[in-house]
């Protein structure tokens, strides 16, 4: 049987994330959305969340991804967008060395491409190989690429940080790739 708060988490990340639409909200531009407004529209298509259920999946959500603004009458996910909104991150210096956790199977692509964005608004990088191998195991067989977030940074490319601590930025060159 699956866990409720994953299968819960999966359902937010889509509609804060990739597709509002599909259930008949819509985002602001900084990503928000009235909290009543998503309950009420998640039951009107089927899928009942009570305010008590929301708050255990933002709270315990291991990855953070979700975050209720100060008033706590808004909610948004932290990154990880397909749908264009300003997240408000201000450019930070980034650690010397960050991970890209992908499956083997994107390796060719990303040998002859670089790290792309794809249909997200950024490339996530991860603070520790740990964290990338984690994300890695969600595509397939994992493997971590170590990226020269200094050299990249030290070149004019900008680095943000997430309310989650996940790193952000528009695209890796392959020149500041390390691949196993």
């Amino acid at each position: 049987m699956s866990d409720p708060s994953v299968k819960l988490s999966k359902f937010l990340s889509l509609i804060l994330r990739h597709a509002p639409d599909k259930i008949g909200i819509q985002l602001d531009a900084k990503g928000w959305v009235a909290i009543d407004e998503l309950l009420s529209a998640a039951k009107a298509h089927g899928a009942e969340i009570s305010r008590e259920r929301l708050d255990e999946v933002v709270f315990r959500n291991d990855k953070q991804r979700f975050a209720f603004s100060p008033d706590g009458l808004r909610i948004r996910a932290n990154q990880g967008h397909s749908v264009h909104i300003d997240l408000e991150l201000s450019p930070v210096t980034p650690p010397p060395v960050l991970f890209h956790g992908t499956a083997t199977r994107f390796l060719p692509l990303i040998q002859s491409q670089g790290l792309q964005k794809m249909s997200r608004q950024h490339v996530h990088l991860s603070a520790t190989r740990e964290q990338a191998h984690r994300v890695g195991t969600r595509h397939g067989r994992p493997v971590v690429l170590e990226i020269d977030a200094e050299g990249m940074n030290d070149t004019g490319h900008l680095f943000f940080l997430s309310a989650n601590g996940v790193w952000l930025t528009e695209f890796v060159p392959m020149s500041f790739i390390k691949f196993p």
